[in-house]
Order: structure tokens, then C-alpha cells, then sequence
């Protein structure tokens, strides 16, 4: 399914026709402001992932009329999307999702184990002063994804839908909030679309293997750039390695399966090394471009991004999915006060501030980043210190 989304500036109402390729656009003719739309959704949502599934609960039980439109509900299949950071599953529990890391096999995680030049430390989230149930969760992205979207068809005010093949519709609403992902072809008409492609992520499922550290995401600090593993079920260890550059050795050809045997497993731990070269050797091996880019919003009346089609970092970090939380529950307390959505002026001084309340969360996450990377070229106690202070808000 492909969706045009027309900009339909009338009193702040959005017109969403579903049909060619993807384009959203300003009609600024004024015979278009004096037709009369009659009130139908109070806001439609563009893409039904992890943000997508997560805002139409939360709004949906906050009594709005909501429209989720998803291009595809078959279960997601990604290498990313994977580890939620303990600053995440509050916001999960605070928007009351944290039933959707339940029956998925999820796993607890504690905090990250650092590895290099043979040596390493492991680094706990600082979480003594929360209840036991507070920890990071890791898991497959699908299962996740269907949990929240489950979660979200439980409410009447909530509706998911796929157009057939050439049928053509149409729906209104006064808001409209783009959570499409990485891929989105809708941020160009709302931000600075402009994404950089530091490096790739390769990506291969461990077996029969028990990381080193149990409980903690393992943060290889390889040459020429990090390696991680991480659990995403009881039996089954994710390996993600960054390739540096916008392309990778061919799957092909076998110049992936060599560059793996070569130049990463000498550096992957003795305790797994085994079971990673089983995995290069199965043939399983995925790749996907890591993406970045900042928020800088074209401030759009009646028009939202959010998530990965808004905002990206590097997903070493594993923040993506805290941050899309963390701005659910900024645009949820925002909009409690707007009772008409339909009143355009009231709506657009409500949003003004989302960009602005959203920037703490976001910032944080970036400082992980740098502490992971900086970590070894400190002392102990100051990689002990800074990386403490990363994790506990995140």
C-alpha cells in the first residue's frame, strides 16, 4: 500500500488520500479553506511500529478518535529495535505497555559488559532505587511490535486498516502524526530531511552459546569499531557488528562470510567465538545502513513526526525506542489540556512546546553514546562514572 498525505490547511484539518506514491504537500489555495469538513477521527497515525502501536493506545485510552494507518501488519522482521533501556520500560509502564514485554520471551537486562585488548568490566545500571521489575528488556522486534499492536486493537476508539489493491480513501483529522521509521518518505515535508549513513550494522543470530556476563548487553570495543551481542530470547544471542562506511563486503560473493572468520572473531570473546563462527558459517547474516539524523522540525500546523522518521542515532545505544516513549508521554500530558483538537489555534501553541519538552530524553541518550566509545581511554573509576550517569536516566 503506498499513502499520499495532502496538507489540507483547513482550520488545522488534515485530508489523507491513500493512493500513488508517497507525498505530502501544502495546498494553499484559499477555496480550499471555505469547504466544509465534517469532524470525523481526532488525529490519524502514520505507521503502526513500536511508536505508531504505542501513541494509539495512549491517546486512544485518553478517550480520542483515532486512525492507525499501517502499510503492512505482517510481523516485523528487523535486526534493530531490539534492546529496551530501563528509562524505556518506565515509560512503558507509565503509558501502561509493560505487559507487551510479557510472554514474548524477553530478557532481562542489567547494564552492559565492556570488552577489549583482552580485558573488560562490567557496568550495572544504577537501579537500586527502583522497584525489582525495573531493568532493560531485550527480545525480537516482531514479537514486540505485534504485542503493541495487539495492545492497541483492544480499544474501541482505535482503528487499524489496509486498502486494497488500487482502492482509493480518505480520512480526516485535525492532527496528524507521522511515526513511519527510518524509511519515511513524509519527513522531508516536516524536517531537515537530510540523513547521514556513518556505517553499516551486520547482523547474526548466536546458538548453544551463554554470554559471559548473564544479563547484560556485551559491548566489544573491536577494530575498526564496536561489536555487540545480546540476548533477544532464552535461547538465541543477537550478534550486531558496525561496519564503518556506507557499504559492506559482499554476501555474495563470500567476501562477508571471510571479513567475519578474519577480521572479527579474533576479537569476539573465547566463550563465543565458537558459536560465531557456527553462525557466519549457517549463512544467515542481514545487513541495514545505521542511520542518523537530528531533530530539526519545519514547525507544520497540524502536522507531528516522531520516532525513527523524526530522530535517529546510532543504535549501539539501544535509545531509540526510550526516546519515541519518552515523546509519547510529553505529547500525551501536552495534548490532556486541548479538548478540540479541531480548535487549529489552541493546537498549534500546544505543539510548539513538544520539540522544546522532548530535548532532555533525546540529549541523554547521545551522551551514552560517548561514553561507550571514550570508555577504555579513561581511568576505571572515571568509565565507572561516567557510564553510571549515562544509564541512569535512560
Amino acid at each position: 500500500m503506498t499513502m499520499v498525505f495532502d496538507n489540507y490547511i483547513i482550520g488545522g484539518t488534515f485530508l489523507v488520500s491513500l493512493f500513488g506514491s508517497v507525498l505530502l504537500f501544502i495546498l494553499r489555495d484559499d477555496s480550499y479553506r471555505e469547504k466544509k469538513i465534517e469532524k470525523g477521527d481526532d488525529i490519524i497515525i502514520v505507521g503502526a511500529g513500536v511508536a505508531g502501536a504505542a501513541l494509539a493506545h495512549t491517546l486512544g485510552k485518553d478517550g480520542r478518535r483515532v486512525r492507525v494507518i499501517e502499510r503492512d501488519l505482517t510481523e516485523p522482521d528487523r535486526i534493530v529495535g531490539e534492546l529496551l533501556q530501563p528509562g524505556g520500560y518506565l515509560k512503558l509502564a507509565e503509558l501502561g505497555l509493560e505487559d507487551c514485554v510479557e510472554e514474548i520471551d524477553a530478557q532481562r537486562v542489567l547494564g552492559y559488559a565492556l570488552f577489549k585488548d583482552g580485558r573488560n568490566t562490567k557496568l550495572s545500571y544504577p537501579l537500586e532505587k527502583f522497584h525489582a521489575d525495573v531493568a532493560g528488556r531485550s527480545f525480537h522486534n516482531g514479537c514486540f511490535i505485534r504485542r503493541m499492536r495487539e495492545k492497541a486493537a483492544t480499544l474501541p476508539k482505535g482503528v487499524q486498516y489496509k486498502t486494497k489493491d488500487g482502492q482509493e480513501l480518505r480520512a480526516y483529522a485535525p492532527l496528524t502524526i507521522v511515526c513511519d521509521g527510518c524509511f519515511s518518505n513524509l519527513r522531508r515535508s516536516l524536517c531537515n530531511p537530510k540523513v547521514d549513513v556513518p556505517s553499516c550494522f551486520v547482523g547474526l543470530v548466536l546458538e548453544n552459546c551463554k554470554l559471559p556476563f548473564p544479563n547484560h548487553g556485551h559491548v566489544i570495543l573491536a577494530d575498526p569499531s564496536p561489536i555487540l551481542f545480546y540476548l533477544i530470547s532464552s535461547t538465541e544471542v543477537h550478534c550486531l557488528l558496525d561496519v564503518p562506511g556506507k557499504k559492506v563486503p559482499s554476501l555474495a560473493n563470500g567476501e562477508m562470510a571471510n571479513y567475519l572468520k578474519t577480521m572479527v572473531a579474533p576479537q569476539v570473546p573465547p566463550e563465543l567465538c565458537e558459536a560465531f563462527i557456527a553462525a557466519v558459517d549457517k549463512g544467515n547474516i542481514r545487513t541495514m545502513p545505521n542511520r542518523s539524523m537530528p531533530a530539526d522540525p519545519h514547525q507544520t500546523l497540524g502536522a507531528l513526526l516522531m520516532g525513527d522518521a523524526f530522530n535517529m542515532r546510532h543504535p549501539l545505544t539501544g535509545g531509540g525506542m526510550t526516546v519515541a516513549l519518552s515523546d509519547i508521554v510529553v505529547l500525551q500530558d501536552l495534548l490532556r489540556p486541548l479538548h478540540d483538537l479541531h480548535d487549529a489555534g489552541s493546537l498549534a501553541k500546544y505543539l510548539e512546546s513538544f520539540y522544546m519538552l522532548r530535548k532532555p530524553v533525546a540529549s541523554t541518550i547521545n551522551t551514552l553514546a560517548g561514553a561507550l566509545y571514550k570508555v577504555f581511554s579513561a581511568s576505571p573509576d572515571q568509565a565507572r562514572s561516567e557510564m553510571r550517569e549515562a544509564c541512569s536516566t535512560i
